[in-house]
């Protein structure tokens, strides 16, 4: 949590949306953990129900395209928090408590099946909004290389002290280029772009509520599917995982929801989309701890570079610029990340 004072007038503005709701209440708000942004969450306690009250700051929280969004999935059908109010002047919005329970402390190899069947049941509904009448960003050329670009900058040269030479800078920017033409070649759905068991929330009655997706985006098809499947907290063999995203596909196409697509050209999305994802991971969670002081991430990495390499090892005999990739990424960064404290080498 943020050192930053609760402000004054947060419990106040909660009790005066609530109404009658909070007649002749003692309120008790009380700390909930937070997330990887500079959103605050608090939990409102009163004598008949419970709330959870929101303090993003609006200077870097993208407020307005919560709500947008908020209505967009509930619209759609997904499960939400409901919204009891928002002064999107100071930041603050009044939500729906859905609970503490998130999904991945629940799975396990007796209940993974059901749960991603149901998150791959939200993802059909996602792509079945009619996209063009959608306003939400693309996930364009400059916002998939913008991402890229933390591996190089926060990554590699900010968490492991090593800057690239040109000729370094070519080879990375030789694998980015081939990672955004595959990703605009996909079809465009609503992107959550943060798909994944932490964002994800059992609900008491069954089904899973999603939350933190302010920042979606129109985009690729696999992007969602492999922020779930190849989660950075929780990892699943990989030929399971693969059964799961080949299945993904063939609901899709049997709902109409994309075109056929062979087995070969679908996992290739799929795998260069995840590559993308996790390479853009391994420099946003060095980012956290380098410019925002949340160490906690850096634990996390040793997974996600796992990822990294074996889809970098799967494509390096059919493409030179993985191989060199590969190559480049063992001798030079292997021994820099082998020295870190959070490898688990030493």
């Amino acid at each position: 949590m943020s050192p930053r004072p609760v402000p004054d007038d947060l419990l106040p503005w909660a009790i005066a949306c609530l109404g009658d709701r909070a007649a002749a209440a003692e309120p008790v708000l009380s700390v909930v953990a937070g997330d990887a942004s500079n959103r605050r969450y608090f939990r409102l306690t009163l004598p008949a129900a419970s709330y959870i009250v929101v303090e993003a700051p609006p200077a870097t929280e993208n407020n307005t395209a919560f709500l947008s969004v908020r209505d967009l999935l509930a619209g759609a059908g997904v499960r939400v928090p409901a919204l009891f109010g928002a002064d999107l002047g100071r930041g603050y919005l009044l939500l729906e408590d859905l609970g503490d329970r998130l999904l991945l402390p629940e799975l396990r190899t007796d209940t993974v099946e059901g749960q991603y069947r149901q998150a791959c049941s939200i993802l059909r509904q996602l792509a079945g909004l009619d996209t063009p009448e959608v306003d939400l960003p693309a996930y364009d050329d400059v916002l998939l290389a913008e991402e890229l670009g933390r591996f190089p900058t926060w990554f590699v040269t900010g968490l492991l002290a090593r800057p690239l030479d040109d000729s370094e800078q070519q080879l990375v920017d030789g694998l980015f280029r081939v990672l955004i033409d595959s990703a605009l070649e996909q079809p465009r759905v609503l992107v959550h772009r943060d798909f994944h068991s932490r964002n994800l929330m059992p609900q008491p009655k069954g089904g899973l509520a999603v939350i933190d997706f302010q920042d979606a985006v129109v985009g690729p098809v696999t992007y969602d599917l492999v922020s779930l499947l190849r989660d950075c907290y929780i990892r699943w063999p990989a030929s399971q995982v693969r059964n799961w995203a080949l299945s993904h596909r063939d609901d899709l196409v049997g709902e109409g929801l994309l075109r056929q697509v062979d087995d070969a050209h679908f996992l290739r999305w799929f795998d260069w989309m995840g590559l993308q994802r996790h390479l853009k991971v391994l420099g946003t969670f060095a980012r956290l701890h380098l410019r925002d002081g949340k160490p906690g991430y850096l634990d996390d990495l040793p997974q996600v570079l796992d990822y990294v390499r074996e889809v970098v090892q799967a494509y390096a005999r059919e493409h030179r610029v993985f191989a060199d990739f590969g190559d480049w990424f063992d001798d030079e960064l292997g021994p820099l990340v082998a020295a870190q404290p959070w490898s688990g080498a030493s």
